[in-house]
Order: structure tokens, then sequence, then C-alpha cells
């Protein structure tokens, strides 16, 4: 049959070929990436093995409060929800090696939902669900209407989707930002957790965001990991602060952005926790502890500069955190590859995969 029909033939080889070609190609890409073995070995790591929050020990400063969502379900869509474990991991140990301790309340109290990414999840998020300290905390949050408010120097507001569903209508929420603005307290939200700050109306009448530089999850970021958000969640983020008055920041995607402006401290998404906290320990008037960068942040580093310079300043970046020694995550610089790949960016992908495969070069 095929010898009467040619271009069938052909058409059936390319395609076998074109499908061959993508196989080998995923072996390859695959083999670009760490394995999992390498992410189970910190799976045992506890905040003991951390030398950041032993060395260098800072006296009591007072304490933080950390608010998480209470809400389980994203909207009609019935998919868990909760607080983002990296958000709040990593900015309990920041705020600990800076001489804070944290206490975490939640609109309803008792056991806080929580999502965990795995294939976010480094040392200091291990160490966290190894720390039984830390673990208690989550398990038996405060509920907000038993804090004890002047215990605090600050508050900040952690992400995850299920903020955007009772943070904004919680009247606890609102007097807590209200008081604390009023007596020049730092306030801090990452992520989603700006969503508390949307229904704050001042003494004044105003509302709290009006003519506030902001930052939060943008419509970007939503809309690429869920096409239909706009009917799973009460508003978009960015467009409510907007609709308050708030200027809003909008950076890169899923890269670091930290807008300050007075006491308001936001953080854009997840992988801005680390500036954010460091940021709220300087805004309440200390100059935040030495700590060695993460592979994380370096990488992040590396896709900002690809950003906003180009191929070759991220390369620079590259050998020059490699001649520092400094670890790089090859599986978040992997996961932007794929990410430009789905949004049919060719040169962005070509790219982001050239310097994926310099960072794995070099650590070879």
């Amino acid at each position: 049959m095929l010898k009467k029909y040619p271009t069938i033939k052909w058409s059936l080889i390319t395609l076998g070929s074109l499908i061959l070609l993508i196989i080998a190609f995923g072996f390859w890409f695959m083999s670009l990436i760490p394995s999992s073995a390498e992410k189970r070995s910190l799976s045992t790591i506890t905040p003991q093995n951390l030398p950041y929050l032993f060395e260098d020990t800072i006296p009591s400063r007072g304490k933080i409060l950390a608010i998480v969502t209470s809400h389980e379900v994203m909207g009609s869509s019935g998919k868990k929800t909760g607080y983002e474990l990296t958000e709040l991991s990593r900015s309990y140990y920041v705020f600990q090696a800076n001489g804070f301790e944290v206490d975490v309340a939640s609109p309803k109290g008792g056991n806080a939902p929580v999502i965990i990414d795995w294939d976010d999840v480094g040392a200091f998020d291990f160490a966290f669900l190894n720390d039984s300290v830390a673990q208690h905390k989550v398990m038996n949050t405060i509920a907000l209407q038993e804090v004890t408010r002047e215990n605090y120097e600050a508050v900040y507001f952690l992400g995850g989707k299920g903020a955007m569903y009772d943070f904004p209508k919680n009247a606890d929420i609102q007097d807590i930002v209200k008081t604390y603005a009023q007596e020049g307290k730092a306030i801090g939200a990452v992520c989603h957790g700006p969503a508390a700050l949307v229904n704050v109306t001042l003494e004044n009448g105003n509302p709290y965001l009006s003519n506030k530089a902001v930052c939060g999850f943008t419509n970007a970021e939503e809309l690429f990991l869920i096409p239909e958000a706009k009917s799973i969640f009460p508003f978009l983020l960015q467009d409510k602060l907007i609709d308050q008055g708030a200027r809003f920041n909008e950076g890169n995607r899923y890269l670091e952005n930290v807008v300050q402006d007075g006491s308001l401290i936001t953080g854009q998404n997840p992988w801005s926790t680390w500036l954010f906290a460091e940021t709220m320990v300087q805004q309440l008037g200390y100059f935040p502890k030495n700590r060695i960068p993460t592979a994380e942040e370096n990488t992040i580093d590396i896709l900002s500069a690809y950003a906003n310079h180009g191929y070759s300043k991220a390369k620079e970046k590259i050998s020059d955190t490699s001649d520092q020694k400094q670890p790089i995550d090859r599986t978040l610089l992997a996961m932007h590859c794929i990410v430009s790949a789905m949004e049919y960016d060719l040169g962005g992908f070509l790219d982001k995969l050239r310097l994926l495969v310099y960072t794995n070069e070099l650590s070879s």
C-alpha cells in the first residue's frame, strides 16, 4: 500500500523521526536537571543543620505575627489550597535569625492548611518541616480574635491562594492593619498576602492602599498558571489593588520583586520571600544578619539578569556565581525554559536552554 502512496510513506517516516527526536530531546533535557536523589538528601535537615540560625546569635528583639489562611478549597474548582510553605518557612527563619520570635495566627485558628510545591522545597523548607516548635505553631495557629496585638513589633500576611478568600473580608485583619498603620508598625504581605489589605479603611475614610506603592501576585502570573482564574477567585489581586488606589509595581514574572512604601513592604511572589523578609528586618531598624544566598536566589539573579539585560549578562552572572563557588538551582532554570516554551517564545526558550547547558558544564 505504501508503495502506491509514497507521500503517505514519507509523511509517516517524517512523523516517526520527529517523535524520536522529541523523545531523545526529552531524555537529554532531563539529564541537565539534578536527580530527585539530590533533593531527597535534604529531607532530613533540621534547624540545627543551618549555621545561619546559630552563628552570631542575636538577642531577642521582640515578636512578629505571621498570619496564614484558613481556607482549604480553591473556589468552585474543588482544588485544595492553603498557605505556601516556602513563604512561611523562609521568612520565619530570617526573622528568627535576626532576633524575632514568630507567632502564627489564622482566621479560624488551629491547624492551618498548607500547600507544598516539592519542586521548590530547599534546605530551609525541609528544616521547617522537621522543626517541632514551628510545626506546633502551624498546627495550632492562634485564632485572630485571640491575638494580643500590642505584643508584636510587626505583622505579615502570607500568600497561598486561600488568602484570596478569607483575608479580604476579615474584620480582625482589617483592624490589625488599620491599628498598625496608625502606630507606624511594619506591615508586610507577600504573593497573595496583599489580599489582606484591600478592604482596609483608615479613620479619615480613605482606603489604606490609596496611593500606596505595592506589588503582589500579578495578573500575568495568575492567568498563566490558572487560565480560568477570573471565575475561580473573587477577584484578580493586581486588579483589586489598583481599584483600591494602589500604585502597582509589576515586576518580571516569577522573579524577585519587593516594594516598600513607608512601613508597608510587599513581595510579588514566593521567589521574593528572602528579600521581603530582610526588608522587613530593615524596616524594624536593624541591618539583616549576613546570610549565604541559596541556590534558588542565585538562579533568580541569573534569570533577572537575562530578563533585564539579555543572554550575555546572564551568562556572565553564571560565571561569577561559579567562580564564587555558589550553587545554582538547575531545576528552577529548567522550569523557566519550559515556561518560555509554553508561551511559544522560541528565542527565550533557546537562550535559557543555552544557559542551562552552560550551568551544567560548569558544574561537571
